[in-house]
């Protein structure tokens, strides 16, 4: 509140980490443009392309884990019984579509959008345990 410092102090107190990460992020801004000013526009834009290609090969190791992770779901969707067992061979190529499509990514980036198409029926596994498990549910077996 402008002009009260007890209501002032009080809503910091109240909200410490949301003030210590407000006076971070001003302190991070002015680095940045400090930091960026001593660089001229092409230095700038060659900054810009090395992030995106930094996020490039981000996005492709996750999709090396994203993949890596479907194959143990997979194995027990189909061993469960819980699920129908397509539904976990469709997870298990899933996951080996994701490996595919990050490894593209990788060592032959040129060709990754057409791998991309290729392998987007593959893609849905994921969405069909969502949906599967959202309309028809677990079906747990009975004891015997």
């Amino acid at each position: 509140m402008q002009g009260n410092a007890a209501a002032t102090a009080s809503n910091i107190a109240a909200h410490e980490w949301l003030f210590r990460f407000g006076i971070l992020s001003d302190l991070l801004a002015a680095v940045v443009l400090i930091f960026l000013s001593v660089f001229d526009k092409p230095q700038r834009d060659a900054l810009v392309m090395l992030f995106l290609r930094l996020h490039h090969h981000q996005v492709v190791a996750a999709e090396i884990l994203w993949g890596l992770w479907l194959f143990p779901m997979g194995v027990l969707a189909y061993k469960s019984r819980f699920l129908p067992r397509f539904i976990g061979v469709w997870l298990i190529i899933n996951g080996v579509a994701y490996v595919v499509l990050s490894f593209t990514g990788l060592f032959f980036p040129d060709y990754q959008d057409k791998v991309f198409a290729f392998s987007q029926p593959a893609l849905f596994g994921e969405l069909a345990i969502m949906l599967w498990l959202v309309i028809k549910g677990a079906n747990p077996p009975q004891p015997a």
